[in-house]
C-alpha cells in the first residue's frame, strides 16, 4: 500500500471516529411518581368516607344493640340453675345458692362509701357517659402487648353491664356489648341510680351479693351508715378479687389492699392523711355468727382450685349452673369434722383463743383429696389453714430434707451408721434431748426422732441436695432456708397440712408423687365437661428409697414417738414438735403428725394461730398422733385392708442371663361400678418378691396406650374414667432385681356407664353423728432451757366386662439405673429435741428451728 493510500485510511478512521463521538445521547426517562398528591388526596377521602361509615354503623350498633339488651336483660341476675358439688360417688353435698339482701335506696349509702368505690374502680364515674376513652385506651394498649384480654378498662356502668349481660368471656364482641349496655344505662338512668344498681348487684365473695349482705356479712351491719372507714375501704377493696381479698378468709392480703384503697382515697381528697393512716392500721378480727353446713371446707376448697386452675370467676361459678364432682368421701369428711368439733380432741386453752388444728387426707394412689379440714368451727368462705397457715413442721421434716435424700445418694442405707456426737456445725450447735453416741443406725435415729443425726446427714449431703429434695416433694421453701436448721424444719416461711400430706404421699406411693387435686371433673350448663382431673405421676425418688423410708417410719409408729398413731392396720409415720422459741419456757408453739396407711396418707397439725407466751401447748406430738390416729381408724373403716411391702434383708445376686422379659400378668378383668364412678381392676399375683405392677390405659379415641398408674397389689382403681367413654386396660409386671418389664397381660375394654347416680335433691341436714371415741392420754412433757427442749413422750392408747382381645405390642419401657439392695431392721426409742440460742431481743430462736 502506498503512503498516500495509507493516509487516506488513517484520514478515513478518524473521521469515522469524529462522527461517532458527535453523536447525539438519548434523554432518560422519568419514573412516575407513586404517591402523587391526587392519589393521597382521594385515599384520605375514602379512608374518612371508612371511616365515618364504621363510626355510624358502631354507634348505631351501640346504641339499638344496647337498648335491646337493656329492656331484655335489666331484671335479670342469673340465667342458669345453681352451681351443684358432688362427692366422688356422685352424691350432691352442696350447692352454691346466692345471698341476697334487701336492695339499699341511694339515700341509705354514706357518700364516703360512694366515693371509696369511685376512687378505686373509677375516678372519673361522675365525669363520663359510660364510657371512659382513656381507660380504654390504655387497657388496648396493654392488650396488644401481652398478645391477650389482660385488661378490663371497664368503668362501674360497664361492671354493671356486664352483670345485666351475664357473659364473662373477655372477647371483643361482648365487650362491645357491654359497651352498648353502659350507654344505654347513662342515656335512662342517673348516675346516682347507676351507682345504686351496681353496689347492689355486684359480688363481695362466695356466695354474698350486694353491699348490704355483704356489710352484715363482714362486719354485722345493716345499717351502712354504722360503717368505718376502715371497714368502708375493706368492701371497697374486695370488688378487684373478691376471694382473695375476703377478710375472713385471707385478712393479712385484706389489709394490704385495704391500704392501696385509702391511699387512692387521700390521693382523691375524701379522707384526711390521718384518717388514713387510723384505718390502715386495724387488724379485722369480727367472727360471724356460726352457720355450720356439712362439708362446706370440702366445697370452699374445691371451689378455690376451679378459680385457680381452670381460670372460673366466683361470680361464673355462682350463676354459670356449673356440676363439680369432688374427690370427696363422704364418710371421711364427716369423720374429721366430728373429730374436730369434738374439745376432748384438742388441748385445753388458758382463755377464749382456742388452739386449732388442720388435717388433710390424700389417696396417694391417683393424688386425689378424701377429706380436708382447716379449723374448729370452720365458717363458710372462712380463713383455712389447710392452705392460709404455714408453720414450723419440726422432726417432721427429717425424712424429706435428710433422710429420704441421703438415700437417693446411693451413699446411705437405712442401716448406715451416722454420727451422733454432740458438736457443732459452723455456728450451728444442734442439741439431743436423751443424750449423744459417738453413733446411730439411720433406723434408730428416726424412731428416736434425734437431732444430730439428721443435721449431720444433711450436712453431708450438702443442704442444697435437701433442699431441692424437698422442692420436688412440693414444698414451698425460700433460697434463705438454705441452712443446717433445715432439717429439723427451720423454715422462713413453714408449710401446711396439704404439702406435709402430698410430700408423704410419695414415701406411700413407692417414690411417684402426684399433685394432690381436689376436682375430678366440671361439667358445664349444657352437660359438657370442660375439666377432667390429670393424674400423672412423677417419679421423686426410687422405689427403694420409699420403700426404705416406709420401714425405718413403721418403727416410728411401732415403738418408737409415733406410738399414739398405732391403728389396726400398717402405718409409716413421724412426729414434729416445735418449740417455744421463749428463753426458760419449755411448752411448744407446733405438734406435728405425718402418716399414711398402704390406702391414704394424712397430715395433722395442732397449735395457736398466734402463739405467745402465754397462748403454748403443753402438750408435744403425741398429742396430734393420737388425734391422726382416731380419725384415720374410723374413716378408713370400710376401705379394703392392704398392706406395706416388703424389702429383702439380703442383696439379691447378680443374674448371670438376663432374660428378655418378666413373668407376664394373667387374669386381668374389670368392672365398672356405677355407685362409685370407678373402674376397678384385678388379676393375678405374679410369684416374685417385690414386683411392681404397672397398668396401662387407651380411651378408644386415642391411638397409643399410656401409663395410668403403678402399684404393688394385684387391684387398682380407676377414678378418672369418665362416663360414656370406652376404655381399654392391660397390666404389666416389673421385676425391680432383674430391672425388666414384662409382655403385657391381656387387654379388657370396660364401657363407662353414660348415665349418673341420681344425685339427692338436697342436703339431709339431719346426718348421724359418730360418737367420739376416747383419744388415749397425753404423752409425757420434758423440760427445756436455752439448748435443751421438750420430749416427745409415748403415752398409752387410752362398666361391662368384654372379652379378651390380642394386645397390641407393648411400647418399650426404659430401664431404670440399678439401685443397691438394703436389708436390715433398727430397734426404738423416746424422741429428742433441740433449740437453738434464743435472740435476746425478741426471744425467739432463729429460724424456729427448736423441733422434736
Amino acid at each position: 500500500m502506498s503512503r498516500d493510500d495509507t493516509s487516506r485510511t488513517n484520514h478515513n478512521r478518524d473521521r469515522g471516529s469524529s462522527s461517532s463521538k458527535s453523536k447525539p445521547k438519548s434523554k432518560p426517562k422519568k419514573k412516575k411518581k407513586f404517591l402523587t398528591k391526587k392519589r393521597v388526596l382521594w385515599s384520605l377521602f375514602f379512608a374518612t368516607a371508612l371511616a365515618i361509615f364504621c363510626a355510624l354503623g358502631g354507634y348505631l350498633f351501640i346504641m339499638l344493640n344496647g337498648q335491646k339488651l337493656l329492656l331484655e336483660n335489666q331484671d335479670k341476675l342469673t340465667v342458669n340453675e345453681t352451681t351443684k358439688v358432688y362427692d366422688r360417688n356422685a352424691n350432691l353435698i352442696g350447692e352454691l345458692s346466692l345471698e341476697k339482701s334487701d336492695p339499699v335506696e341511694y339515700e341509705e349509702i354514706p357518700p364516703l362509701l360512694v366515693n371509696a368505690f369511685v376512687a378505686t374502680e373509677d375516678k372519673r364515674f361522675f365525669e363520663h357517659s359510660g364510657v371512659d376513652l382513656w381507660s380504654i385506651g390504655r387497657a388496648a394498649v396493654k392488650d396488644i402487648a401481652a398478645r391477650s384480654m389482660v385488661e378490663g378498662g371497664s368503668t362501674i356502668t360497664q361492671q354493671l353491664a356486664k352483670n345485666i349481660f351475664l357473659t364473662r368471656d373477655k372477647t371483643f364482641f361482648r365487650k362491645a356489648t357491654e359497651v352498648s349496655i353502659a350507654v344505654a344505662l347513662e342515656n335512662q338512668k342517673s348516675k346516682e341510680e347507676i351507682i345504686t344498681m351496681y353496689l347492689n348487684r355486684i359480688n363481695f365473695g362466695g356466695t354474698i351479693y350486694g353491699i348490704k349482705a355483704a356489710s352484715v356479712r363482714y362486719f354485722g351491719k345493716s345499717d351502712l351508715s354504722q360503717l368505718k372507714v376502715w371497714e368502708i375501704a375493706t368492701l371497697a377493696a374486695m370488688p378487684k378479687g373478691p376471694s382473695r381479698y375476703n377478710p375472713l378468709r385471707n385478712p393479712d392480703l385484706s389489709k394490704e389492699r385495704r391500704a392501696v384503697v385509702l391511699q387512692l382515697m387521700y390521693e382523691q381528697g375524701y379522707i384526711t392523711e390521718q384518717e388514713r393512716d387510723e384505718a390502715k392500721a386495724v387488724d379485722y378480727n369480727y367472727k360471724p355468727p356460726e352457720k355450720k353446713q356439712r362439708y362446706q371446707a370440702f366445697i370452699d376448697f374445691a371451689v378455690d382450685e376451679a378459680e385457680e386452675k381452670f381460670g372460673l370467676s366466683e361470680d361464673d361459678l355462682n350463676i354459670g349452673g356449673y356440676k363439680i364432682y369432688t374427690t370427696m368421701d363422704k364418710h371421711a369428711q364427716e369423720t374429721v369434722e366430728d373429730a374436730f368439733a369434738d374439745s376432748d380432741n384438742f388441748e385445753k386453752s388458758v382463755d377464749e383463743e382456742l388452739v386449732q388444728g388442720s388435717m388433710t387426707i390424700v389417696n396417694q394412689e391417683n393424688g386425689s383429696i378424701v377429706a380436708l379440714l382447716g379449723g374448729r368451727n370452720y365458717e363458710k368462705k372462712g380463713y383455712s389453714r389447710v392452705t392460709g397457715s404455714r408453720r414450723s413442721p419440726g422432726s417432721a421434716f427429717k425424712p424429706i430434707v435428710s433422710y429420704a435424700p441421703a438415700l437417693e445418694t446411693g451413699k446411705f442405707t437405712m442401716n448406715s451408721t451416722l454420727s451422733n456426737e454432740k458438736q457443732c456445725f459452723a455456728n450451728y450447735c444442734p442439741t439431743n434431748l436423751h443424750g449423744y453416741s459417738k453413733s446411730i443406725n439411720m433406723s434408730d435415729a428416726i424412731q428416736k426422732s434425734e437431732n444430730i443425726p439428721a443435721v449431720w446427714l444433711l450436712n453431708e449431703i450438702g443442704v442444697n441436695t435437701g433442699f431441692k429434695f424437698a422442692k420436688k416433694l412440693g414444698i414451698g421453701l425460700e433460697d434463705e432456708d438454705k441452712n443446717l436448721s433445715l432439717a429439723l424444719g427451720g423454715m422462713s416461711k413453714g408449710t401446711n397440712t396439704l404439702e406435709m400430706a402430698q410430700a408423704y404421699s410419695a414415701f406411700a406411693n413407692g417414690g411417684e408423687l402426684r399433685e394432690a387435686y381436689s376436682i375430678k371433673s366440671i361439667s358445664d350448663s349444657s352437660g359438657e365437661t370442660v375439666y377432667k382431673a390429670n393424674t400423672t405421676p412423677e417419679r421423686v425418688m426410687s422405689k427403694e428409697t420409699a420403700y426404705q423410708m416406709t420401714e425405718m417410719m413403721q418403727k416410728v409408729v411401732e415403738s418408737g414417738t409415733g406410738r399414739k398413731a398405732r391403728i389396726d392396720r400398717p402405718v409409716a409415720g413421724k412426729t414434729g414438735t416445735t418449740q417455744s422459741g421463749y428463753s426458760g419456757i419449755s411448752s411448744n408453739r407446733d405438734v406435728w403428725f405425718v402418716g399414711y396407711t398402704p390406702e391414704w396418707t394424712a397430715a395433722v397439725w395442732m397449735g395457736y394461730d398466734k402463739p405467745s407466751k402465754k397462748h403454748l401447748l403443753k402438750n408435744s406430738s403425741p398429742l396430734a398422733a393420737a388425734f391422726w390416729g382416731k380419725v384415720m381408724e374410723e374413716a378408713l373403716k370400710d376401705v379394703p385392708k392392704k398392706s406395706f411391702p416388703q424389702l429383702d434383708n439380703e442383696i439379691a445376686p447378680e443374674p448371670t442371663e438376663t432374660p428378655e422379659t418378666a413373668q407376664t400378668v394373667t387374669g386381668l378383668s374389670a368392672a365398672y361400678d356405677p355407685s362409685t364412678m370407678t373402674v376397678n381392676l384385678n388379676w393375678e399375683a405374679v410369684p416374685v418378691a417385690g414386683v411392681e405392677y404397672r397398668i396401662y390405659r387407651r380411651e378408644t379415641s386415642e391411638a397409643e396406650f399410656g401409663s395410668l398408674l403403678n402399684t404393688v397389689t394385684t387391684s387398682a382403681g380407676d377414678f378418672s374414667a369418665l362416663p360414656g367413654l370406652v376404655y381399654e386396660y392391660y397390666v404389666t409386671s416389673y421385676d425391680p432385681a432383674l430391672k425388666v418389664e414384662s409382655e403385657p397381660s391381656n387387654v379388657v375394654s370396660v364401657s363407662v356407664q353414660d348415665e349418673m347416680p341420681t344425685p339427692e335433691p338436697t342436703i339431709d341436714p339431719n346426718l348421724p353423728t359418730p360418737t367420739p371415741e376416747d383419744g388415749g392420754n397425753n404423752g409425757e412433757n420434758g423440760n427445756g432451757g436455752n439448748n435443751g427442749g421438750g420430749n416427745e413422750g409415748g403415752g398409752n392408747d387410752g362398666g361391662t366386662t368384654i372379652p379378651e382381645i390380642t394386645p397390641p405390642p407393648p411400647t418399650p419401657m426404659p430401664i431404670p439405673t440399678p439401685e443397691p439392695t438394703i436389708g436390715g431392721e433398727g430397734s426404738g426409742g423416746e424422741s429428742g429435741n433441740v433449740s437453738t440460742n434464743p435472740d435476746p431481743e425478741t426471744g425467739f430462736v432463729n429460724g424456729d428451728s427448736s423441733t422434736q
